[in-house]
């Protein structure tokens, strides 16, 4: 059963995480408007992981979970979750290439954010992402953004329905959400390589195209391995295959 554990972040703002397993530590990254029980416990991605020979660490993104939800501008400082991932590593005294970092989606930029800031993983995942999702970061958060204001005016079965709907189902704070999508930032495909130099799994549902082309992010890498798995953005997250790719990538097969 995962532990759940808490600290104060480089800005003091609370930081919820699980941990699961003995062993290399490999820390997780949810998605936008998901939670780490959701996107990573739920469907055993996790366990998958953690009997792979891991200890699975699991933080719950500011705005998210059970983190701290600031609805002020003062509760966001540039680069606030890349920086809430560094304040992690030092809370666990990490060593620089003594673990692994990876993410689906949001969670996914935020460790491409977090290894430009400065973080050193051995090994690092990049789930449910394309290049243009984050050569195109800022577009994306905007178009959230828009999504969250007119929130009371979305169409049932559009795509921003679906959004609000699954966001308040897992008790995001919408209007802290706000702040983190404003806070998107993109990154050139020369600066992408230029950061993310050590081997990268790119693993993405083979009918995602949610955050663009991922053939093209793994082709843009130095040292990145690409699988596909079945399904699409949404349902890609829910099968067995995405936590054995993980897996097999922190046993390093």
């Amino acid at each position: 059963m995962a532990e759940l554990h808490r600290f104060a972040s480089f800005d003091g703002a609370e930081i919820a995480f699980e941990t699961l397993g003995e062993g290399w530590p490999v820390i997780l990254i949810h998605g936008l408007f998901s939670t780490a029980e959701l996107n990573w416990v739920r469907y055993g991605h996790a366990q998958r992981v953690s009997d792979a020979g891991a200890r699975v660490i699991l933080p719950d993104q500011r705005a998210h979970g059970r983190s701290a939800k600031p609805r002020t501008a003062e509760g966001w400082p540039p680069d606030a979750l890349g920086r809430d991932i560094l304040a992690l590593i030092a809370h666990l005294a990490l060593d620089p290439g003594g673990y692994d970092l990876g993410g689906y989606s949001l969670g996914a930029r935020t460790t491409v954010r977090a290894v430009t800031l400065g973080a050193q993983p051995r090994r690092a995942v990049l789930a449910g992402m394309g290049l243009e999702g984050l050569t195109g970061a800022t577009r994306r958060g905007e178009a959230f953004t828009r999504a969250i204001d007119h929130r009371s005016e979305h169409k049932p079965g559009s795509w921003e329905w679906y959004a609000m709907q699954f966001a308040r189902a897992n008790g995001t704070d919408l209007d802290s959400a706000r702040f983190l999508l404003q806070d998107f930032a993109s990154i050139d495909a020369a600066g992408l390589a230029a950061a993310m130099t050590m081997p990268t799994l790119v693993v993405c549902g083979d009918a995602d195209r949610d955050n663009g082309s991922a053939p093209a992010l793994a082709a843009a890498l130095p040292q990145a391995r690409l699988v596909d798995i079945p399904g699409t953005h949404v349902t890609a997250v829910t099968q067995p295959s995405l936590g054995d790719a993980i897996a097999a990538w922190v046993r390093g097969s």
